[in-house]
């Protein structure tokens, strides 16, 4: 059946970055899955992309997910990078923006680091660097959730979790945001950055798999990728330099701004809080649900490859789809509530995507994460409160805080 746009709903711009000043607009996208499941945007900053289309509904997001063939990831990309020194083509080589058979092929090899035996083998190391991170602001009775403890503890985590040192976190964490934080001026990098940071972790990534070729048996990332074939064929050195940059950028991103999104979200539920912390076993749980409410990338993109109708429009090929996570996992026809944090719900959701080829590769660790962070910070601080205004990064993309004051009882010296 077709559904018709209000006349108002015609003028929206998602591309406004005004509207997500203080996260993602959650009223308007129930209006669009309600009024305008597919709904047009102009790009009025972009006007070489012409425009997209948003898909809000959770149905619609998975069945676009399900479907590379009509929809593309790798024709049009699946963010716009280019303003920032970063072109199509150079987006192109990473998995994220590819279609099989050659996204299989290297998504296969790097499923071998993410195998079920290799993450619960890194329980302990990182419950043992979320106890190290807390312990630095255990006395002062406050720190910043974002600054002071996620940061630290995700930079360290994929970090040991690749194999590079723990010199190098702060600056990875700093590049991914640079990069990703799309509009924000805090975040947003000069083209010159963007290539010097490109150069530097490229040779640095060299001087790793050099490194590996003649020490193999290490216990991290890189020495799987190093050597693991399938079909009698390995990543080449681009391959493993791109992959590494999208793990690096998601895995910095993703558990940070979950975690920390979702502990707002507890301050400002106090009887959730509570729940948590009178029955730990609700944490698993918990982060599912944090997952579904508060997914750590607001949308990827599509590009449509031939002609398609839905929901009374028509989608051109060529046309940009992008696909909200952020609405699809508050859709009224799959959530009771969806708008309410419920920490005994243990919900299904997308932000990890909604299937298909393109499922996050590090879910498990990112799980595993969260669930640490959680469960460390309100073992330990069980008083925990905000502490201030928290800020957020100004960003379409990136579905995250910037700080996050808080304060607790100091553990003695």
């Amino acid at each position: 059946m077709s559904v018709v746009a209000p006349r108002d709903l015609d003028r929206v711009d998602l591309g406004d970055l005004d509207l997500w000043s203080d996260g993602p607009p959650h009223e308007l996208f129930t209006r669009l899955r309600r009024d305008a499941p597919a709904h047009w945007s102009p790009l009025a900053d972009h006007p070489d992309e012409g425009g997209f289309w948003s898909l809000t509904r959770a149905a619609d997001v998975r069945r676009v997910s399900l479907d590379w063939e009509t929809f593309s990831s790798h024709v049009g990309g699946v963010l716009v990078l280019d303003d920032f020194g970063i072109p199509l083509e150079a987006q192109q080589q990473q998995m994220i923006s590819m279609d099989p058979p050659r996204h299989d092929r290297i998504k296969a090899l790097f499923q071998r680091g993410f195998t079920p035996k290799r993450i619960a083998e890194h329980e302990e190391r990182i419950r043992g660097i979320v106890n190290r991170v807390l312990d630095r602001v255990a006395q002062r009775g406050e720190c910043d959730l974002v600054l002071d403890v996620a940061g630290p503890v995700v930079s360290r985590v994929i970090g040991s979790f690749i194999g590079t040192p723990e010199e190098d976190d702060r600056r990875h964490m700093e590049e991914t945001n640079m990069v990703l934080g799309f509009g924000d001026e805090d975040l947003r990098p000069t083209e010159q950055a963007v290539v010097e940071m490109m150069s530097r972790n490229w040779d640095e990534t060299m001087e790793l798999i050099a490194e590996r070729r003649e020490n193999p048996g290490m216990d991290d990332l890189m020495d799987v990728l190093v050597h693991s074939e399938v079909d009698g064929e390995k990543l080449s050195e681009a391959e493993i330099f791109m992959g590494l940059g999208l793990l690096g950028a998601a895995g910095n991103d993703s558990t940070r701004a979950v975690f920390t999104s979702g502990m707002l979200a507890l301050f400002e539920a106090p009887d959730q809080l509570r729940a948590l912390l009178a029955d730990p076993t609700l944490i698993d749980g918990a982060v599912e649900e944090l997952l579904r409410l508060h997914p750590a990338f607001a949308h990827f993109r599509r590009t449509a490859t031939r002609d398609l109708e839905l929901h009374g429009e028509t989608i051109r090929a060529g046309d940009k789809v992008l696909l909200w996570y952020v609405a699809a996992n508050r859709d009224e026809e799959v959530y009771t509530d969806p708008q309410r944090l419920d920490v005994t719900r243990v919900p299904d959701h997308q932000a990890f995507g909604a299937g298909g080829r393109h499922f996050c590769l590090g879910a498990a660790l990112a799980r595993l994460e969260i669930r640490m962070l959680l469960t460390e910070t309100l073992r330990r601080f069980a008083d925990i409160e905000l502490a201030g205004e928290p800020t957020r990064a100004r960003s379409m993309f990136l579905n995250q805080l910037k700080t996050l004051p808080v304060r607790f009882t100091p553990e003695p010296g």
